[in-house]
């Protein structure tokens, strides 16, 4: 069997596509995702999907970009700390607070639920990754049994328009993605 070490397992990138000024509905064209839910409600919507435009046209939104659901840090630590910010984010004027990782709907919806964040974060599927693979924001996790997922990240957009943007050194890292981080930002 082989054995990597962590760092290896986790290849370091931190560098992407977008920064501040970027327009992220123009980074990421003909791009669409997946809003967190049930099955059923997926059958039930014929499986619509969400254009960027209509997440981001006129709001103020914080996003936050995660390997994946299920994940330890990304559940025991950068969801709850946005989860537990969410009124200072409204507070700042912020529209909404969206989570979105490489996994399919209906998993998030899931795992939102078990967060017990539902409420409060808006949690979206990029299923193919091509979110994400626009903005540059992919990471090789195979070392981790994982394949390609997001980096982890955060950004405050208005109306499209990235004003910040952190990424992490490495994806066990919340440093510079975290609630904190973004809410000083805005």
């Amino acid at each position: 069997m082989k054995s990597l070490s962590l760092s290896a397992a986790l290849r370091i990138r931190s560098y992407a596509k977008v920064a501040p000024g970027t327009d992220i509905v123009s980074a990421a064209p003909n791009v669409s995702l997946q809003k967190a839910r049930t099955w059923d409600e997926g059958i039930s919507s014929k499986f619509s999907t969400t254009p960027l435009q209509h997440i981001f046209k006129d709001k103020k939104v914080v996003i936050f970009g995660l390997p994946g659901a299920y994940t330890g840090v990304c559940s025991n630590k950068h969801v709850p700390a946005y989860k537990d910010n969410v009124d200072k984010f409204k507070a700042k004027g912020v529209d909404s607070v969206i989570c979105v990782a490489i996994n399919d709907p209906y998993t998030l919806n899931a795992w939102a639920e078990k967060l017990q964040a539902k409420d409060a974060i808006e949690f979206y599927g990029d299923f193919d990754g091509s979110f994400h693979k626009s903005l540059e924001l992919v990471t090789d996790l195979s070392g981790a049994l994982l394949g390609t997922r997001s980096e982890r990240w955060s950004a405050y957009v208005v109306d499209g328009n990235i004003k910040a943007l952190n990424v992490e050194e490495a994806p066990s890292d919340v440093k510079v993605s975290g609630a904190e981080t973004i809410l000083g930002q805005i």
